[in-house]
């Protein structure tokens, strides 16, 4: 393999990272908040609220029920708004995120459910405000669960980096697509494929570690 080729691989990668680290950084910074929200208005929870718990719902079910490269071109527009063109790794960031952020609030939504309901009964009886159920009961508590969750959307967020490639996201999909493809070097997409696996298994094997670490406590 040429150096010219080692070195599209390194900067591939680094696209790549870059892709699935800020997009999972963003979506949860939105989506966690927003999955707190959704299992604190059900109506088994504290502060039901049928109205907004059915729309956020519906909201989080459409974009989730979406395929990845539809939605990279449905938001196309919201793309160019945020940073002024459509492709590109910058570019790519944009729908990740929105894939993002219900994909984690779900998970939160569901790891939040898995909570003692007898522990919140506990707190609101010593007089805990919401907030205090939220950070010193809920949260705590489904920690290790949350985790879990985004260790699952990082994962993902690795395959949907190399979705975006099809479409000029950069990133390792697109050099697979432009010399393993269009070029006919099957090495080179065997290589993209073969980091793609590694990669997916370093993300997975630190998820959970921390996982387990999270769990003894």
């Amino acid at each position: 393999m040429s150096s010219e080729l080692i070195d599209l691989f390194i900067s591939s990668f680094g696209e790549t990272l870059m892709m699935v680290v800020i997009s999972g950084l963003v979506g949860s910074v939105l989506g966690i908040p927003l999955g707190i929200a959704l299992h604190l208005t059900d109506r088994n929870g504290i502060l039901p609220n049928t109205a907004f718990n059915r729309i956020a719902g519906l909201l989080v079910n459409a974009v989730r029920s979406t395929p990845f490269i539809i939605l990279l071109v449905a938001v196309i527009p919201m793309t160019r708004f945020f940073v002024g063109t459509s492709i590109g790794t910058a570019a790519a960031i944009v729908p990740l995120t929105i894939a993002a952020a219900p994909f984690i609030a779900r998970l939160v939504e569901t790891a939040l459910r898995e909570v003692d309901r007898g522990l919140v009964e506990a707190a609101q009886a010593m007089g805990a405000t919401t907030w205090q159920i939220i950070y010193k009961v809920l949260v705590p508590e489904a920690f290790a669960g949350i985790v879990a969750g985004l260790t699952i959307t990082f994962v993902s967020l690795v395959g949907y980096s190399a979705m975006a490639g099809a479409i000029g996201g950069g990133g390792l999909g697109d050099l697979g697509i432009r010399y393993g493809y269009q070029r006919f070097l099957p090495e080179v997409m065997l290589a993209v494929v073969l980091i793609l696996i590694v990669f997916v298994q370093l993300v997975q094997s630190f998820g959970d570690l921390l996982v387990r670490k999270l769990s003894h406590r």
